[in-house]
């Protein structure tokens, strides 16, 4: 008989898949356009997503909650990737997109009172704040002039789009949705995701001071960035996080968002020379323990309610 799983090893699994989503984004921004990038790799992750349910026979959606499934891709991917992608193409570092993915949780415990009746305990609500503490410590020197890799407060409030977006996503997988088979609701929501992006590379297209032409030059680092997003990102990474979510509450399963940023921030230094400061980097530890108080339940609660 095979031993299942352990419960530690999705967690890890998804987090140090996610920490590598803006690494791509910035690798990409010399070889192709960044919302044409999406468009592909959301139209690869439905593709694959769609022959996998077909494989294995699932139930799909009825077409009445197809829309439910178009709008959760449309949020949780399309606008959350086409805004963060093209924030940092702009200019922020992945690591500070990272961090600002950091605020998800904050704002999911806020909006999940009203919106799903969800209570997170003391402990939660703690290390919610420590998580916002550090990624304040992370951000706001980044915001200073003459600050290596200074972004202005527009850029950022395009990457608080971004997070707002995948907020208001992963509140949605929530509600009825969470009854649809994971493939096959991916492959709608893949396909959200890709009207999203198509919406964008109109928009670029017609804007673009080169007549309509966007970015798109053929070699190794853009074939393969596009093979991790599409397969690993999209797909493994996305699985994953649908499952968590639907498996806990959406403040838990958001905060461990809180674990990516230091990831992506390494990953940054060594790829693309991003330095963080000593201030910096201990707000990536003060959101490490934030994580911590919010995986580690101490109220009978939330023992019963799992």
């Amino acid at each position: 008989m095979s031993r299942p799983l352990p419960a530690w090893l999705p967690v890890v699994a998804f987090v140090l898949i996610w920490s590598t989503g803006f690494i791509v984004g910035k690798a990409v921004v010399p070889v192709a356009d960044t919302s044409l990038f999406l468009l592909a790799r959301f139209a690869l992750a439905a593709l694959l997503f769609t022959a996998t349910a077909l494989a294995a026979k699932v139930a799909w959606p009825p077409l009445a909650q197809v829309p439910r499934h178009l709008l959760a891709g449309a949020l949780m991917q399309g606008i959350y990737l086409c805004a963060g992608y093209g924030a940092v193409a702009h200019g922020l570092s992945p690591s500070i997109m990272a961090l600002l993915g950091a605020l998800q949780p904050l704002l999911t415990a806020l909006l999940a009172i009203p919106l799903l009746g969800e209570r997170p305990s003391a402990r939660t609500w703690r290390g919610l704040a420590l998580g916002a503490l550090g990624v304040g410590l992370v951000v706001l020197p980044a915001m200073q002039s003459g600050a290596p890799h200074a972004v202005s407060p527009w850029i950022m409030l395009i990457g608080l789009l971004a997070i707002l977006s995948i907020t208001m996503g992963t509140l949605l997988q929530k509600t009825s949705i969470a009854r649809a088979d994971i493939r096959a609701s991916s492959a709608w929501q893949n396909a959200g995701a890709m009207l999203v992006a198509a919406v964008v590379v109109g928009a670029t297209s017609v804007t673009s001071e080169t007549s309509g032409a966007l970015r798109w030059t053929p070699g190794p680092t853009l074939w393969i960035s596009l093979a991790w997003a599409a397969l690993v990102l999209s797909g493994l990474g996305t699985w994953l996080l649908l499952g968590l979510v639907r498996r806990g509450q959406a403040a838990n399963a958001a905060a461990l968002m809180f674990l990516a940023p230091p990831l992506a921030a390494i990953q940054a230094a060594l790829l693309f020379g991003d330095r963080l400061g000593p201030v910096q980097w201990l707000g990536m530890a003060v959101a490490g323990i934030g994580v911590w108080l919010c995986q580690t339940r101490g109220n009978a609660r939330h023992a019963e309610a799992r």
